[in-house]
């Protein structure tokens, strides 16, 4: 959608972006000052390039992410995917994904679907365009690099039901107070600039 918008006017917006301090892991009501979680992909490095073939100009599949291990007393994990330069008053949310297992340890590539709520082992929430499922970014042309922050959260067994498909702001309510440790990784993405991408800087194959 947004790689419609003319390069003179994404030029025009770059000053214009939610912020960081704006992403669900800032938010003060899940309290902070928990441990960190160790979040990573095979696919890019931390603040790394997006491969294209996760974002609107390739396949627009999710990318695949593997985490550490998880604090004791863990009852699930939830993962908010949010850009945090889109030119919006608030990120810009990519994906919701919530009660994975404790012991999942990874989320293979292309595994954010719309599953309708009817997998009981997790449930893909709804992004900011409300529809389930990954929502490829596609910053605009020509306003800089996008920040895309993979959100992990481990949760104690007494965290709220946001409800089937929920969206952000359910999710962060169910979260607040029971976050029992956090982890971010940050993939970049921009149109109109030649960059490298991958884990080790070399370009990916479209």
């Amino acid at each position: 959608m947004l790689e419609h918008i003319p390069h003179w006017l994404g030029k025009a917006l770059s000053g214009l972006r939610a912020g960081a301090d704006k992403l669900v892991i800032a938010r003060p009501e899940l309290g902070g000052g928990y441990p960190a979680l160790t979040l990573s992909s095979p696919a890019f490095a931390d603040g790394g390039r997006l491969p294209p073939r996760f974002t609107a100009d390739g396949e627009g599949i999710s990318p695949p992410l593997t985490w550490g291990e998880v604090p004791a007393g863990t009852a699930s994990l939830v993962l908010i995917v949010e850009d945090a330069d889109a030119p919006t008053p608030q990120p810009l949310v990519h994906a919701v994904v919530w009660h994975l297992p404790a012991d999942a340890g990874r989320l293979a590539e292309g595994a954010i679907v719309a599953d309708g709520g009817g997998e009981a082992a997790r449930d893909v929430g709804r992004n900011s365009y409300f529809a389930e499922g990954w929502l490829p970014p596609d910053p605009p042309t020509g306003h800089g690099a996008h920040r895309y922050a993979f959100q992990l959260f481990a949760l104690d067994a007494d965290a709220g039901d946001p409800g089937e498909t929920p969206g952000r702001s359910a999710v962060v309510t169910a979260m607040a107070g029971h976050v029992l440790a956090a982890g971010v990784l940050i993939g970049t993405y921009d149109r109109g600039e030649e960059a490298p991408v991958g884990p080790s800087g070399a370009a990916a194959i479209a």
